[in-house]
C-alpha cells in the first residue's frame, strides 16, 4: 500500500492523508518500489552535486580573494622598482614583470566577478556622471595599449554632455573590455566610438573597429563564459560586461558589419531616471 501524506500536522489519518494506492500484485508493487527507490537515488544526488557546486565557488572566491592581496603588493613594488632603475635591460625586464601581474590582477578581478554574477550579489553603487568624459578617459589610457602605428583610435565628439545614473567604475570596466577587445583583434585600420541620445531615454555607445570580425562558431555564445577563439584571455570579459550592462537595466550586442569582417559591438544604458531628474 502506497499513501500520499497530504498534511503531517492533522492529528487523525483521515485528513492528514491524500491519495493511496493498494495492490497484491507483486510486479506492480517490484516497479512502484524500483520507481520511488530510483527518485530517491535521483534526490541524494542532486543534494551531493548541489554541495559540490557550493563547495566548489567558495573555492574559487577564496583563492581569487587571496590571489589580490600579493598581486596588488607584486604590482606596487614592481613599479617603484622600475621608477628607479636606469638601466635600459632591466626596464625591459621589469615592463614584462609589471605586465604579467596586470594580467593576474585582471584575472583574480575576473573570477571575483564571475562568482558575484552567479550568486546574483553584484551590487551597484550608482552615482551621476558625464558618460562622455568617462569614454574619453578611458580612450586615452586604452591608446597607450595600441603599439602598432597602423590603427587609430578616434571618437565622435559630441558636444552635447550625457549624464546617467550608473556604477561608474562597473562602465568603466565594459568600455575598457570592449575597447581592449577591439584592440586586441585589429591588425590595421580604425576604432571607433560613439555614444548618442535616443528617444527612447537610452544612451548607445558603439564601439567598431576593422578587425577581422567574429567567428561565425563564436557569434551564437559570444556572451556566455569562456566563449573565445584566441589564446588570448580567458573569454570571461564579455560574459562580465553583458551582466553589468544588463543589471543596469541595459542590453548589449555584437553584429559583424556588410563586409564579414569588422564588426560593431553596441550597448544600450538606461538613462530613463536622470532624465527625469534632469528635467
Amino acid at each position: 500500500m502506497i499513501i500520499e501524506v497530504k498534511d503531517d500536522t492533522k492529528e487523525d489519518s483521515y485528513t492528514a492523508v491524500g491519495l493511496s494506492v493498494y495492490s497484491n500484485s507483486k510486479s506492480i508493487v517490484v516497479s512502484y518500489a524500483s520507481i520511488f527507490e530510483s527518485l530517491w537515488r535521483q534526490t541524494e544526488l542532486y543534494e551531493q552535486l548541489k554541495i559540490h557546486d557550493k563547495m566548489q565557488k567558495e573555492f574559487i572566491n577564496i583563492t581569487a580573494h587571496e590571489l589580490r592581496t600579493p598581486v596588488q603588493s607584486l604590482l606596487v613594488l614592481t613599479e617603484v622598482l622600475h621608477s628607479r632603475v636606469k638601466d635600459i635591460e632591466e626596464h625591459k625586464l621589469l615592463d614584462s614583470t609589471i605586465k604579467s601581474a596586470k594580467r593576474l590582477q585582471r584575472l583574480s578581478n575576473d573570477i571575483l566577478d564571475v562568482t558575484r554574477i552567479e550568486s546574483q550579489s553584484l551590487e551597484l553603487n550608482k552615482e551621476r556622471f558625464n558618460l562622455k568624459d568617462v569614454i574619453l578617459d578611458v580612450m586615452t589610457d586604452m591608446k597607450s595599449q595600441i603599439v602598432n602605428n597602423k590603427v587609430e583610435l578616434s571618437s565622435y565628439k559630441s558636444r552635447q554632455d550625457i549624464f546617467v545614473d550608473a556604477d561608474k567604475e562597473r562602465i568603466i570596466q565594459v568600455v575598457s573590455n570592449l575597447l581592449n577587445n577591439a584592440i586586441k583583434f585589429t591588425e590595421e585600420g580604425n576604432i571607433f566610438v560613439s555614444a548618442e541620445i535616443k528617444d527612447n531615454g537610452y544612451v548607445f555607445v558603439t564601439i567598431k573597429d576593422t578587425g577581422q570580425g567574429i567567428h561565425p562558431d563564436i557569434v551564437p555564445r559570444l556572451f556566455s563564459k569562456f566563449a573565445s577563439k584566441s589564446f588570448q584571455g580567458t573569454g570571461l570579459g564579455l560574459f562580465i560586461s553583458k551582466s553589468i550592462v544588463e543589471v543596469h537595466g541595459g542590453k548589449i550586442w555584437a553584429e559583424n558589419n556588410s563586409d564579414g569582417k569588422s564588426h560593431d559591438i553596441r550597448k544600450a544604458v538606461n538613462r530613463s531616471a536622470t532624465t527625469r531628474i534632469l528635467n
